[in-house]
């Protein structure tokens, strides 16, 4: 008789970096990511050639989604029409990718040319509002300036995530008011200032990831980031919540779930084979 039980609900990571892996290192992780009870992982893309890598992750891989992008610290010139065509082509070849992403604007030293960097944060919240996807965005030493170019391009007719995030309540607030959830990685495990901020948020506009990607800096492979560190996060989530960490697990997917709106059905359906 089959059970009356509902099927678990799995986590989602929002934003990693699968495209520095091998395909064998790929399943690998997904396998140790299910075992923590993460059903659904989306890469991200950082400049044209790792937006493909991660579409060919997504077609290869059930429960891998794509986010295309071209993210700050790596624009080499303006996202012209050849950029944005082929941006927007990759969209167009698979159902799922499901977000724009890496972009958005990084002023630590080093970072490219602002102005190119203004230009493709524009010409790339342009692309997610025509193709009425949801925007991942990076945001270093420029929260002010990337909320207001993301206000003046509209961002928030399609929203999305502020990933990574670990800055203060004012930057969390404006980009939940902007329509954008706030995107939780390992960095709450480690810094109290953030868990005094996380604990004064809406649980129902908060997302969750890992910002996987390889590691060599670390001596000990099985010390890299992976998908399977999300439960590690959530739980620290559930704590500062004070809820269970099931409460923490349903609502983080739903609103993951409501943010990938255009897709949630896919996105439904892998969890639900997952599970």
């Amino acid at each position: 008789m089959p059970s009356t039980h509902p099927s678990p609900v799995l986590f989602v990571d929002c934003h990693v970096h699968l495209d520095g892996f091998s395909d064998d290192d790929v399943r690998d992780i997904l396998a140790r990511a299910l075992q923590a009870g993460v059903g659904v992982v989306v890469t991200a893309g950082t400049t044209l050639d790792t937006s493909r890598r991660a579409v060919a992750l997504a077609q290869t891989f059930p429960e891998v989604f794509a986010g295309v992008g071209i993210h700050p610290f790596d624009v080499t010139g303006p996202v012209d029409e050849t950029v944005y065509a082929a941006l927007w082509d990759m969209t167009l070849s698979n159902k799922k990718v499901v977000v724009i992403s890496e972009i958005g604007l990084d002023f630590m030293e080093g970072a490219p040319d602002r102005a190119t960097q203004y230009q493709a944060l524009r010409e790339q919240v342009r692309l997610a509002r025509e193709l009425r996807l949801p925007i991942i965005y990076h945001s270093r030493e420029a929260h002010d300036e990337t909320l207001r170019v993301l206000r003046e391009e509209r961002a928030y007719e399609v929203g999305g995530a502020f990933h990574y995030f670990h800055g203060d309540e004012p930057a969390a607030r404006a980009a939940i008011d902007l329509g954008f959830h706030i995107s939780l990685a390992r960095p709450l495990l480690r810094m109290p200032r953030l868990q005094e901020v996380v604990a004064k948020l809406p649980l129902e506009r908060i997302v969750l990831e890992t910002d996987t990607a390889p590691q060599p800096f670390k001596a000990k492979r099985e010390n890299w980031t992976e998908p399977r560190h999300l439960a590690e996060v959530a739980a620290k989530l559930a704590e500062l919540k004070r809820v269970d960490v099931e409460e923490v697990r349903r609502v983080t997917t739903a609103n993951a779930l409501r943010m990938l709106r255009r897709n949630r059905g896919l996105v439904e359906e892998t969890l639900a084979s997952r599970a």
